[in-house]
């Protein structure tokens, strides 16, 4: 097997830019410019020297006669400053069957631009798994996405629903991928109509899914062997308010320029202001723009004057506006023909404005039928019939305009929180009721089709321990769950937070109580049972008394009666999902049970459950809390402020219990049911 991590040279990116000197270069004088047929905009540079710093210092390469631009190992074809975009060139992962050793290879790919400026776009790129019987994942620090290819179905072109390709959404602030293929899916079975798969990030608008990719390599051929893949740069990660503290690195210098924080990830970036465009990291960058040159942009029938940001479009002389036409202003002596043409503009002028009000009913009338389309997809009518019927009167179907109204048109100001199935945002109901609203990402069509029936079941759940689901919105392409707004933030934080708060072992374990509870409710009480497939210590919320309230259950599945059914999409945190899960594609409540473990761990030791600088073998925390175990050092990795002689006994039932959870085989951990009886004890 080789495999191929790409990280060496962006680890020197990384620590260039971390040291890079504070002082925003003045000027690049005796810098180039270009390289080959590609600009090189300041902040970059060739070389460290000519970018702001390091993390923008670029290679100039001749090969064979061609000169081309690299950052660490990637080729970089493309660079917008306006955008604050880069477009690299990636290495594609592969698996494929040889018939001559009668074995799968493979290659798995990695990116690692975790302490860089770049982040993958989510915007613009999008994973795909392509091949027959393929089923692939992208690791990150703190997630696992993927999906099953098979041939089943026929494959077509220009599709990646599941037959022949698959697709999955990036998730906001990635900067570290690492390619991993399920060996239980693979062709060597298959191998004389399909021999490889491969799993790509890749830049949407450069792929169209070929059926000639099944029974050939031309994927590869078609790439030469990389990909395009769109990256979104920031100066440093740091917000636009403490960039400014620090004015003699702050990068916006240009005057006209205005400071952005990223939407994909901590940073800030530099815009023109409104009016201007340039090159706003270079002093005088931004530059008026004449919109008197661009009358398809800036139309203006009269008189066009340009001033400062802006411009003045004003009537000729003898003529003043009438309803933005301009029209003589010598109305008493108006030729012969003068008058016919005034009464054509005015008729005119009336003529585009009835057109324009019928354009505006249609497209209201168009609007209003693809939010009835949208909310009978999503099952809304059922949903309703049913809440009318049962008088269910605390379960609200909103409308687009009320979450619209409450989140302030989903400012980024009102996040909460991202991750990989969406962004959550705080609004707050015209009752002055407080909400946090989930705004997904992507939807499978097969669940939009029983959103309505499982929002019927989720709905039903109340639990003192479960975050409660209000409501949720239809009338969108994909649905919006709002739920109960919880005021003192996640465990996550608690545990991990840079705040030196001393959190007691009593505290601890009645978090951990509550919080099995919760699973068990959801496993065992509820009707049908209830999956979370998600339990991590960013999904379990603290109310204004530190009770544990575990949410984002609206993302759960309902327990499969089959238990053939699988699932096609693969997705979770790493580091909380069950290593079964991720060699069968079946979620059980088991699942749950690990995750949970997870979590039991995480408050025993207060430790991270993935770190991606450890050595191999301790990058897992469940892999070093199970090693510590069997080497019976388990006080070498709890947290100090619970470890002490008098309590080491009551630790290690605990571990033990943590352990059970942890097994490697479903049917050897405990239910959740059986967690909160040993728990309570």
């Amino acid at each position: 097997m080789a495999k191929l991590l790409v990280s060496a040279l962006l680890i020197c990116i990384s620590a260039i830019w971390v040291v890079a000197a504070a002082d925003v270069p003045a000027g690049r004088r005796g810098c180039q410019t270009r390289c080959g047929n590609l600009d090189i905009p300041f902040p970059f540079g060739i070389g460290d020297q000519c970018a702001i710093h390091g993390g923008f210092g670029l290679d100039c390469k001749n090969d064979s006669g061609t000169y081309r631009t690299f950052i660490g190992p990637f080729e970089v074809t493309k660079i917008s400053v306006p955008d604050a975009k880069a477009w690299m060139k990636m290495g594609i992962s592969w698996q494929c069957y040889d018939p001559v050793t009668k074995q799968m290879n493979d290659s798995m790919v990695g990116q690692n631009f975790t302490n860089t400026p770049y982040r993958f776009s989510y915007e613009d790129n999008k994973i795909f798994v392509i091949g027959c019987n393929t089923m692939a994942y992208m690791r990150g620090v703190s997630y696992v996405i993927g999906c099953l290819s098979t041939c089943s179905d026929e494959p077509t072109n220009g599709s990646c629903s599941g037959a022949g390709c698959c697709s999955v959404d990036v998730p906001p602030d990635l900067g570290y991928v690492e390619a991993y293929f399920n060996k239980d899916y693979n062709t060597s079975r298959i191998w004389s109509y399909s021999r490889c798969g491969y799993l790509v990030v890749i830049e949407k608008a450069a792929f169209r899914y070929s059926t000639t990719y099944i029974p050939s390599i031309n994927f590869w051929n078609d790439y030469n062997g990389t990909v395009p893949a769109v990256m979104d740069w920031v100066i440093r990660r740091e917000t636009c308010e403490e960039a400014k503290r620090d004015m003699s690195s702050y990068a916006c210098v240009s005057d006209n320029s205005d400071c952005h924080n990223s939407t994909n990830g901590h940073g800030y970036l530099c815009k023109c202001s409104k009016g201007f465009d340039g090159n706003p990291y270079i002093k005088d960058g931004c530059k008026d723009i004449n919109e008197c040159l661009d009358n398809t942009t800036y139309p203006c029938a009269g008189r066009c004057q340009n001033t400062m940001g802006g411009y003045d479009c004003s009537c000729h002389q003898g003529q003043h506006k009438v309803e933005d036409v301009c029209v003589s202003d010598q109305n008493n002596q108006k030729s012969s023909w003068e008058m016919p043409v005034v009464g054509a503009s005015v008729g005119f002028v009336i003529l585009v404005i009835i057109a324009t009000c019928s354009y505006l009913i249609h497209e209201r009338r168009k609007l209003q039928h693809i939010k009835q389309k949208y909310f009978k997809l999503h099952g809304g009518l059922l949903l309703f019939q049913e809440m009318n019927s049962n008088e269910r009167k605390s379960f609200t179907i909103f409308s687009e305009a009320e979450l619209q109204h409450a989140t302030n048109k989903f400012d980024k100001n009102q996040i909460l929180g991202h991750g990989g199935h969406g962004t959550v945002y705080k609004g707050l109901l015209k009752d002055n009721t407080e909400i946090a609203v989930k705004k997904c990402m992507t939807m499978d069509e097969q669940h939009k089709k029983e959103f309505g029936k499982e929002m019927l079941i989720l709905s039903q759940i109340n639990h003192i321990n479960i975050v409660k689901l209000l409501g949720c919105c239809l009338e969108v392409q994909v649905p919006m769950l709002v739920y109960e707004f919880i005021p003192n933030g996640t465990l996550c934080n608690l545990i991990h937070g840079n705040h030196g708060q001393n959190i007691s072992l009593v505290t601890r374990l009645r978090i951990a109580h509550e919080s099995a509870e919760a699973l068990a409710y959801l496993h065992s009480y509820a009707s049908p049972p209830i999956i979370h497939g998600d339990v991590k210590s960013s999904n379990i919320l603290l109310d204004v008394n530190f009770m544990a309230k575990v949410s984002d259950f609206g993302a759960s599945i309902l327990a499969p009666i089959d238990k053939s059914q699988l699932v096609t999409l693969v997705q979770g945190t790493w580091g909380y999902l069950d290593p079964e899960y991720m060699q069968t594609c079946e979620l059980t409540d088991k699942s749950d049970v690990y995750s949970f473990g997870v979590v039991l761990i995480e408050l025993l030791t207060r430790k991270n459950v993935f770190n991606l600088d450890a050595p191999e073998n301790e990058k897992s925390l469940s892999m070093r809390f199970l090693s510590a175990m069997k080497e019976n050092k388990l006080e070498n990795i709890l947290d100090d402020q619970i470890s002490n002689n008098e309590n080491m006994e009551f630790l290690e039932d605990v571990a033990d219990l943590a352990k059970q959870c942890l097994a490697m085989c479903g049917e050897d951990r405990c239910s959740a049911r059986s967690v909160v009886a040993l728990a309570g004890k």
